[in-house]
């Protein structure tokens, strides 16, 4: 974990429905309060995925209603890709596009090589296995990355 932390990040992938998503869905959970957060896809030609959905579902982190954005489009909606903080990258394309960014402006980025569990298993039970390993992958970079989560942020309670 870095002395300084960020104030705002934006996680980004290939498409913006399955890996960032999660990473987006459990910063706001562990650190919602703290760190502004957002994510964007190289690409916005799917919906959010299912499978991300259930398994993020299951550490109480809510997705489903995640609106699949690209870095173009982020920009069309006026959110400054160079005001942020940090980008995480979880693809090589993606890692690409953020790199584009720091040409003009100084922005930090981090590659976070993410499996990608599109694809595999043949039944829903072995899909839903490759997503789980991929969100477990996710949620302790953050953690490492970020630190600890706010007890009451990770329980989903209010601070008093």
């Amino acid at each position: 974990m870095s002395v300084t932390q960020p104030t705002s990040v934006l996680f980004c992938c290939d498409y913006n429905a399955v890996r960032s998503p999660m990473a987006e869905g459990m910063m706001k959970k562990y650190y919602g309060k703290r760190i502004y957060v957002q994510s964007a896809g190289v690409k916005n030609e799917l919906d959010v995925d299912g499978f991300s959905v259930a398994v993020a579902a299951e550490i109480g982190v809510p997705i489903e209603k995640h609106r699949v954005r690209s870095f173009h489009q982020m920009e069309e909606w006026g959110d400054r890709i160079d005001a942020y903080d940090l980008i995480v990258a979880l693809s090589p394309a993606a890692m690409r596009q953020a790199q584009e960014y720091t040409r003009y402006h100084a922005i930090d980025v981090e590659y976070w090589p993410t499996f990608d569990p599109t694809g595999l298993g043949e039944s829903r039970e072995a899909k839903l296995a490759a997503y789980r390993q991929t969100r477990d992958q996710i949620d302790k970079r953050i953690r490492e990355r970020f630190g600890p989560p706010d007890e009451e942020e990770e329980k989903g309670e209010e601070a008093p």
